[in-house]
């Protein structure tokens, strides 16, 4: 029998209502909060990403909302215990009004969180630094803060561990990690050590996983897996024992937090729907009434339809054995987003496709690809201007030096030009007749490059289908309702070229902070499904091999009526 999950009536079922949670602002304030996300750059380092096969990692990192830092600063502590022990020098660009202060000695520097939290009846806010990630010679107190009525700010703290070293907080890096936590819940519990034996079910259990975990050792040491996902066992990610039996309602594989919905600018009015829209240039006269009623009815919806979607926060799926009718109708119909697993378990490219590999299988053939791109910031906008031809062999040595990063790349732009130089890697990929059309191209578009290469936000007109074949790469995708969020520029390119810039002015791109934000890594052997209008930004984390598909068995000709102008 299922234990009642908690946050449900055990009869009923019926959900846990929606609880609030507000940080209230003085006009003066500009707190910058986001949902915690999952990911570490300490765990993107792991080889194969092996870090995130860790459950209860993953959703700590991400059980609460992070502040991050107005300013970027660095700081030395001198060992002594007063305030003037600590040295804080502070970036040329910072506003000192709201930049951390050493207050109270004893080797600490306080960050003043600019809100007064509240939480309802019972609830305290927990307080301390994000977790799983370390930050070498200083460290985050934690408290505990009563807000269901305190009118008071509270401080965030880190204590310096040696004297001595300067230590470098980044602009908009977390400085505060909070979730609410109910006060007299703790109090409740009744701690007790028992005998396994006394719970025999539980214990059956117990000698199945030790059982069936020897044998998947001794399996993972005769035969290794080719594929990284399958060099782990994943009852506890999917929430089973090893028989496969769910033994409670609500497991959760990924936290989807809400953001901190903004009533309005402090201090500023909020916007009505009927607000003039101000025109391009003072020369230039605004758009009709109507047509300004009628784009700012079309974000309103777009928006409500997005909070809508929230609701169910479900996050971006991951799907095995999809038939083509429930990928239709689940995912393509409906422009939903799923990251697709094992539809590639067999084909060699997966163990194939070395650096050594592929410069030796196609050889000298000239190919073209994207040069000179880390001088240019605009480099995707202006990428006609960056063509550049190499033999292939010479570019695979360009890409695989030490410290590549993202001046070199091959991508689908120049997939046409490249078709004939890199056919003879099709007979190392097979065939996704599931999901596209029959072609001479099995390769679709590919992408080749080093660890460090970065594709700008942008959407595209079509709906892709993103196939990892070698290395991993990181995606930040925000939906297409989210359109009035992200500024875009010229074509189908955002004013925010990396999300992860630590320079990016939040205060300047306010709306950004709104958003809904999923954070993927996809590993070799996955593929990812990202619908028509969806933005993205993409980071190769190793050499990296990707392909792109756009031959769907269904209609995708979206850019046939794109407003370009």
């Amino acid at each position: 029998m299922k234990r009642p999950a908690p946050g449900k009536a055990a009869a009923s079922g019926a959900a846990t209502p929606a609880l609030d949670l507000t940080c209230y602002v003085h006009p003066s304030w500009a707190p910058l909060i986001r949902p915690a996300p999952a990911t570490r750059a300490w765990m993107d380092a792991t080889p194969e990403s092996f870090a995130y096969r860790c459950l209860p990692l993953n959703i700590a990192n991400a059980h609460g909302w992070e502040v991050l830092s107005p300013c970027g600063f660095e700081a030395i502590w001198d060992g002594g215990a007063g305030t003037e022990a600590v040295t804080i020098r502070l970036a040329a660009d910072a506003d000192a009004k709201r930049a951390p202060v050493s207050l109270f000695g004893q080797g600490v520097i306080t960050f003043h969180i600019e809100g007064i939290f509240q939480t309802p009846p019972g609830w305290n806010l927990w307080v301390s630094g994000s977790p799983n990630r370390p930050k070498d010679g200083i460290q985050p107190l934690t408290g505990i803060v009563e807000t269901d009525w305190s009118p008071f700010t509270f401080t965030m703290n880190w204590r310096f561990t040696r004297p001595g070293q300067w230590v470098r907080f980044e602009a908009f890096e977390p400085i505060c990690f909070v979730f609410p936590i109910q006060r007299a819940a703790i109090e409740a519990f009744e701690p007790r050590l028992a005998p396994l034996s006394t719970e025999p079910e539980l214990e059956r259990r117990f000698q199945a996983w030790h059982t069936e975990r020897d044998a998947f050792h001794e399996r993972m040491r005769l035969a290794p897996p080719a594929v990284p996902a399958d060099k782990w066992q994943k009852h506890y990610y999917r929430g089973v024992d090893v028989a496969g039996t769910s033994l409670v309602d609500d497991h959760r594989a990924k936290l989807r937090l809400r953001p901190f919905a903004r009533d309005a600018t402090p201090g500023v009015p909020a916007p009505r729907l009927d607000d003039p829209v101000p025109s391009a240039t003072p020369a230039e006269p605004g758009p009709a009434p109507g047509a300004a009623l009628a784009l700012r009815k079309r974000e309103w919806l777009l928006e409500t339809m997005e909070r809508q979607r929230r609701l169910a926060p479900s996050g971006i799926e991951r799907r095995a054995n999809l038939s083509s009718e429930e990928f239709l109708e689940r995912y393509y119909a409906p422009s939903r987003p799923v990251i697709l697993v094992g539809e590639m378990a067999d084909w060699p490219a997966l163990e194939k496709w070395t650096p050594e590999y592929l410069a030796k299988t196609v050889g000298s053939a000239v190919v073209e690809f994207q040069g000179g791109r880390a001088a240019n910031a605009r480099f995707e906008i202006e990428k006609d201007g960056h063509r550049r031809e190499a033999p292939f062999d010479a570019f695979i040595q360009l890409i695989t030096r030490p410290g590549a990063g993202n001046d070199a790349y091959l991508t689908a732009y120049n997939s046409a030009r490249n078709a004939g130089a890199l056919a003879v890697l099709g007979a190392d990929v097979g065939q996704l007749g599931k999901f596209l059309e029959a072609s001479t191209n099995p390769l679709g578009m590919l992408w080749i490059g080093p660890a460090g290469t970065v594709t700008s936000l942008h959407h595209d007109l079509t709906n892709n289908l993103i196939a990892q074949l070698r290395g991993r790469k990181r995606l930040k995708v925000i939906p297409a309702a989210d359109v009035g969020r992200m500024y875009n520029d010229r074509h189908v390119f955002s004013e925010i070229a990396n999300l992860e810039d630590p320079g990016l002015d939040l205060q300047k791109y306010s709306r950004l902070i709104g958003a809904s934000l999923y954070d993927v890594l996809l590993a070799p052997g996955e593929m990812i499904f990202l619908p028509v209008g969806w933005w993205h930004q993409v980071t190769s984390l190793d050499f990296s091999v990707t392909m792109t598909y756009t031959n769907f068995r269904w209609p995708n000709d979206a850019h046939a009526t794109y407003p370009a102008a």
